[in-house]
């Protein structure tokens, strides 16, 4: 992406995002092979209340976090606050998929989703204050388009490469990996420290995408 088409700010989010979803876009296929393998010990219908469940704490802690956080971002001024909770957010999901590694039993997951759940719940308001308010005047729908279109292909492309790496190598290997490029995104985030403003600019609004 030029840099006259896209400012430097959009462009470090949307490879913070883009490279997040290679990371988790691995996970899709692997994830219930792994519950089944390892925590449900080849029971099928256990593995299917064990995953469904999941989920379930993963959504519910990040509900409870997520409106109060956005709010309390909302409420301090300037965009310091904005990027330490995204770096804290992007680097503790970093830590989510080791932890899969070494879970055994039902619990260990959902303690993990949890942790999952605090840590999108910390990510997502942050990071989209931090796009909406630095996207280029009249390139909303352009720059909006892109960090979607990208994200949506590292998804895909993940999914796919993930599929044959857990068949190769093991679930366990994949969370390995999603580790690597969940911390590797956090990582590209420090690219713009420098580049953060100190007082709110004016705001954008548009309509955001749920990402993971």
């Amino acid at each position: 992406m030029s840099s006259k088409l896209v400012n430097k700010i959009i462009k470090v989010l949307i490879a913070n995002n883009v490279v997040l979803n290679l990371g988790w876009g691995l996970v899709l296929p692997v994830f219930a092979i792994f519950i089944l393998q390892d925590v449900a010990l080849n029971d099928i219908a256990k593995t299917a209340k064990i995953i469904g469940l999941a989920e379930l704490f993963f959504a519910f802690t990040r509900i409870i976090f997520q409106i109060p956080i956005g709010r309390y971002l909302d409420k301090n001024h300037g965009e310091k606050d904005d990027f330490w909770f995204m770096i804290i957010g992007n680097f503790m999901q970093a830590f989510i998929p080791l932890g899969f590694i070494f879970s055994t039993l039902p619990w260990h997951i959902y303690a993990l989703q949890m942790l999952h759940g605090l840590a999108a719940a910390m990510a997502f308001p942050s990071w989209s204050a931090m796009f909406t308010r630095h996207i280029d005047k009249n390139k909303e729908g352009f720059e909006w388009s892109i960090q979607s279109t990208f994200a949506n292909l590292a998804v895909g492309l993940a999914a796919a490469v993930g599929g044959f790496g857990a068949a190769i190598f093991g679930p366990k290997f994949i969370f390995i990996f999603v580790s690597i490029f969940t911390f590797i995104s956090g990582l590209l985030l420090i690219f713009i420290r420098n580049d953060i403003s100190a007082t709110d600019g004016k705001v954008i609004r548009i309509p955001i995408q749920v990402r993971r």
